[in-house]
């Protein structure tokens, strides 16, 4: 008998007690929240320096605010990576801040300022085109907040270009950022209403693609929260190879614009805007007229992508001066923008 009994399986409420307790989907969230994580954006240098600001002054508010750390690479390259590391938290937090101030820039004076000064600094009979519509935007807000008690309108009322920044992921993390069939991708961008763009292939020498989101200052926070809770959840595999831009190099002959030596002083880094398949046709226009047109005002050169089966979108390269290629995108952004209301 005494062997029988030692024989016998123990007690169900020892088992029980022995069996691990799984965490909670509240705890599993708290565990999220309080881990670091960086995240890395690629930036023109003229955008790095909204971020930097007179003295430092801007990027020394948004770490004491936010509590993040942010980091800018040398300046010795068109392209420079800005670092932004924290708990989510604070990641939303700084990347509000800093969209915000993006936002500032692209609707303010300044910028409708710099497009009539691009404008007569190019000359030709598409210069005035091209002040008068920076002047007709700014006289727009201005009429609107004289009539809503000195409260002007918000970036999209006013045709304001959308703020657009490229994250840098892994590859091996892009997958969770899109879903299966794509859920993943479609529901961050109906939550938050921003455009969210995966690169389809990886940056050179390296293991990372672009993630690039558009939109407004909030939703562009938002969608960079929910973001980070992606990358947190699916961590990336195997080692990852940071993207490093290379020092701009000039080699002979020098590039040409419009037929014209473009000064090594004056070169800079192509721009490339992912425009709707649906608004494509509005910037080309019947046999290529808008396009050339805008060519013309702006003085840059723009080359559109084929079209890919399958693919929602097209990329527009923007290539010449600072001054033509902010001139281009203006042209581009307010052109897409009318048609956007016309069809809404």
């Amino acid at each position: 008998m005494a062997n029988e009994e030692e024989r016998l399986p123990a007690p169900k409420e020892a088992a029980t007690e022995q069996m691990p307790q799984m965490p909670d989907a509240e705890d599993s969230a708290q565990s999220i929240a309080s881990q670091m994580l960086t995240v890395r954006m690629l930036m023109s240098g003229k955008e790095v320096g909204s971020i930097i600001g007179k003295k430092g002054d801007n990027v020394k508010k948004y770490r004491e605010e936010s509590g993040a750390r942010i980091n800018i690479s040398d300046g010795s390259c068109p392209e420079r990576i800005v670092t932004v590391t924290g708990t989510v938290d604070q990641i939303h937090v700084a990347f509000s801040l800093m969209c915000q101030k993006f936002e500032d820039v692209s609707c303010g004076d300044d910028f409708i300022l710099s497009i009539q000064r691009a404008a007569v600094g190019l000359g030709g009979p598409g210069a005035a085109a091209v002040a008068a519509a920076a002047a007709a935007a700014a006289a727009a807000a201005a009429a609107a907040a004289a009539t809503s008690g000195g409260v002007g309108p918000g970036p999209d009322e006013i045709g304001c270009p959308p703020v657009t920044l490229r994250l840098l992921v892994p590859a091996t993390q892009c997958g969770s950022v899109i879903g299966k069939g794509g859920s993943k991708i479609k529901e961050i961008r109906e939550l938050t209403g921003a455009s969210l763009q995966v690169a389809s292939e990886v940056l050179p020498n390296s293991t990372e693609r672009t993630v690039t989101v558009s939109g407004n200052a909030k939703s562009i926070a938002e969608c960079i929260r929910l973001l980070c809770h992606v990358l947190l959840e699916c961590p990336s595999k195997g080692a990852t190879i940071p993207y490093r831009p290379k020092p701009l190099i000039l080699t002979a002959p020098m590039p040409q614009l419009n037929g014209q030596l473009i000064p090594a002083s004056m070169a800079f880094a192509p721009e490339e805007l992912v425009v709707p398949n649906d608004l494509i046709g509005c910037i080309i226009g019947r046999g290529g007229s808008k396009i050339n047109e805008i060519r013309q005002m702006s003085g840059a050169q723009i080359k559109i992508s084929n079209c890919e089966d399958g693919a929602k979108e097209r990329k527009v390269t923007i290539t010449g001066t600072p001054d033509t290629i902010a001139a281009a995108q203006y042209l581009i952004n307010t052109r897409c923008g009318i048609v956007s209301c016309v069809v809404a």
